[in-house]
């Protein structure tokens, strides 16, 4: 009873999800064929207020330019509040993430993790299976890795600009593991980073992140959430499914009526 009494006391107000808020869209910049513009429109087709677009991109990326002032003329067609970030990836144990060279104009930083950033560098999951099966490496090592960097680049990136957490342990299921595996001191260790860090968790439509277990401990945290149809699809904006789902969490975590 104490341990609940002082998580309730350490945690901030409880988060709410607005599914009129899409946290993480992709263009044809990096992803797909669709224009800002297009986007824009089948966002407000679909009665969104506010999208966040989040293109990939890195050290090498040569046409953000040319990406901020697409964003920047769409804002002056619409009621729709543009944000304008990029995806970048966590690539070292360390949480040392591949940011682009210019950060200026940027109003957020989403990090993700698609591989496990072993000691020799950063490794798609399919290698990492191999090494697993070979025996070279244990599951519950590469989910410590896993958690590891995670940690560290919700710290560290928070110092550049504010930051979100995209896929949240969601390169697991790539891996093959059941994160059920993980137990809850290293769920604790990523909601206390985030809460501490204050970084915003994206609820993933196309990749069913964070699971409910987790979503559960964020929420429970006032780690604040939001929707992210993670997608360059425009016919899926706004189509929420899974999203639904954590509300339902979310709102059950805050007390209020699952809507």
């Amino acid at each position: 009873m104490e341990a609940q009494h002082n998580e309730a006391a350490l945690a901030g107000p409880a988060p709410r999800l607005d599914l009129s808020i899409d946290g993480h869209v992709h263009t044809g910049f990096a992803k797909g064929r669709l224009s800002v513009g297009a986007l824009v429109t089948a966002a407000e087709d679909a009665g969104l207020t506010q999208v966040t677009f989040a293109d990939l991109a890195g050290p090498e990326t040569t046409w953000l330019r040319a990406y901020f002032d697409a964003v920047r003329r769409a804002q002056k067609r619409t009621d729709l509040a543009l944000r304008v970030a990029v995806e970048v990836e966590i690539v070292r144990p360390d949480g040392w993430v591949a940011f682009p060279a210019d950060l200026g104009e940027l109003e957020a930083i989403s990090i993700s993790l698609a591989g496990v950033p072993l000691p020799a560098g950063l490794t798609p999951p399919e290698r990492v299976r191999a090494l697993i099966r070979a025996g070279e490496l244990r599951a519950s090592e590469v989910t410590e890795l896993v958690v590891e960097a995670t940690v560290n680049a919700v710290e560290r990136s928070s110092r550049y600009a504010p930051t979100q957490l995209a896929r949240p342990l969601g390169v697991l299921a790539a891996l093959g593991i059941d994160e059920a595996e993980l137990d809850e001191h290293g769920i604790r260790r990523l909601v206390d980073a985030c809460r501490t860090a204050r970084v915003v968790v994206e609820v993933s439509e196309a990749w069913r992140t964070p699971s409910l277990r987790l979503a559960r401990a964020l929420a429970a945290a006032g780690v604040p959430l939001v929707a992210a149809s993670d997608t360059a699809d425009a016919s899926q904006l706004g189509r929420w499914r899974y999203v639904r789902a954590v509300q339902g969490v979310v709102d059950w975590v805050s007390g209020g009526t699952p809507r």
